[in-house]
C-alpha cells in the first residue's frame, strides 16, 4: 500500500492529475477515487429514476416497485461505468456471470443498508426523528466501502500470475 501512496504523491508532485482520471490502473487508491464518482453517478441515476417512476409512471404509488426498478438502473450504471473506467481485469470471463457477481455484491450492500437502518430505528426512533437520516448516512458509507472492496477483491483483483504486493514499474507504481 505504501507504493500506492507513493504513486499518488508522484502524481501530485508532478501535477499530472489527469492520471487520476485517465488510463488503466491497478492502484487501489486511484480506483477508489474513481469509484467515488461512479458511485455518485449511479446514485443520481437510482434516485432520479425512483423519483420519475414513483411520480410519473406509477402516479404517486408503488414506492417499492419504483425503488426496486431504480436500484437495478443504478446497479447497471455502476456496472457499466466501473467496467469501463475502474476495473479492467475481471476474474470472471463470462460478462453475464460477472454482472451477476457484481449484482450479488450490490444486494449484500442493500441488505446492509436495510439492516443498519432498522438498527438505527430500533435504537433511536423513540429518541429522535433524525434516526432515518443518521441510519442512511452510516449505512451509505458502510455499503459504499463494502461494494468497492468486495468488487475489487472478489471480482477484479489482478489477473493470475500477479501477486497482490505492490511493486514499482518503469513508468508508475502498480499492483503486481
Amino acid at each position: 500500500m505504501n507504493s500506492a501512496f507513493s504513486e499518488i504523491k508522484e502524481i501530485c508532485r508532478t501535477k499530472q492529475f489527469g492520471k487520476l482520471f485517465v488510463g488503466d490502473t491497478e492502484n487501489t487508491l486511484i480506483q477508489f477515487f474513481r469509484y467515488c464518482f461512479v458511485g455518485g453517478i449511479a446514485t443520481v441515476a437510482d434516485w432520479g429514476a425512483s423519483y420519475l417512476l414513483f411520480h410519473f409512471v406509477f402516479h404517486d404509488s408503488h414506492a417499492v416497485a419504483a425503488n426496486v426498478i431504480s436500484f437495478v438502473i443504478g446497479l447497471i450504471v455502476n456496472f457499466v461505468l466501473s467496467r469501463f473506467w475502474i476495473f479492467k481485469n475481471s476474474k470472471v470471463k463470462n460478462k453475464f456471470a460477472e454482472f451477476l457477481g457484481f449484482a450479488a455484491i450490490g444486494l449484500v450492500g442493500l441488505l446492509l443498508t436495510a439492516g443498519i437502518t432498522k438498527g438505527f430505528e430500533l435504537w433511536l426512533a423513540d429518541k429522535t426523528a433524525a434516526y432515518q437520516i443518521l441510519g442512511k448516512i452510516v449505512s451509505t458509507a458502510i455499503a459504499f466501502f463494502w461494494n468497492f472492496f468486495a468488487r475489487k477483491f472478489l471480482l477484479y483483483s489482478p489477473p493470475s500470475g500477479r501477486t497482490n504486493c505492490l511493486r514499482r514499474s518503469s513508468s508508475a507504481f502498480m499492483v503486481r
